[in-house]
């Protein structure tokens, strides 16, 4: 025969602890970079003129690395404070513990890294495309744009895809750290 529980104020109440926020942490953001990488920013790409599209992730960008590398940094202290083997054997990522803890710090940086340096460097030159664009009255792609347009472009393509692999990094180890959050759980000993 199956247990029964009364729903109460206290049991709801208890729901609210330390590993329970973690998983909600950890849901929230993986869904948001799966949304966003996958289908949010696929949907967009293919429905919004490529300048309109450009504007708009320009205004995504920073906030969506910003909360990912924020509740990263939170994902990653709850895990040491509730896993002391960590920080006396950083230097094992061997040790299940260990490897989980460097998985958060590997995605956290990929993050940091798009929302410091490459999101704000690759936007710049969006913007200095679009502005050249506006001014030659051609598309970035047209054989006979300027060899500005072109350097440009160059730049822009390279640093785009470095911030798209940084992405999927990230999204890589969110995606193992989920896995094994999944099948142990979170809470230390």
């Amino acid at each position: 025969m199956s247990r029964y529980q009364a729903l109460s104020f206290d049991l709801v109440k208890s729901l609210f602890n330390g590993p329970g926020m973690y998983q909600l942490g950890f849901s929230f953001e993986y869904g948001m970079t799966i949304f966003h990488t996958f289908i949010g920013g696929i949907i967009q790409f293919k429905t919004l003129p490529r300048q309109q599209f450009g504007n708009l992730q320009a205004r995504i960008f920073p906030v969506y690395f910003g909360v990912s590398t924020s509740i990263t940094a939170a994902l990653l202290a709850s895990w040491v404070f509730n896993h002391p083997d960590v920080v006396p054997n950083f230097s094992r990522p061997g040790l299940a513990d260990v490897a989980q803890a460097w998985t958060l710090v590997v995605v956290g940086s990929m993050q940091a890294l798009n929302w410091f340096y490459l999101g704000p460097l690759t936007t710049r030159l969006m913007f200095q495309r679009h502005k050249l664009e506006r001014a030659e009255g051609k598309s970035y792609n047209d054989p006979t744009a300027s060899d500005e347009m072109k350097a440009i472009t160059k730049k822009f393509g390279a640093l785009h895809g470095i911030s798209s692999l940084t992405n999927l990094i990230s999204v890589l180890g969110m995606t193992f750290h989920g896995l094994w959050i999944a099948k142990y759980g979170t809470k230390g000993y």
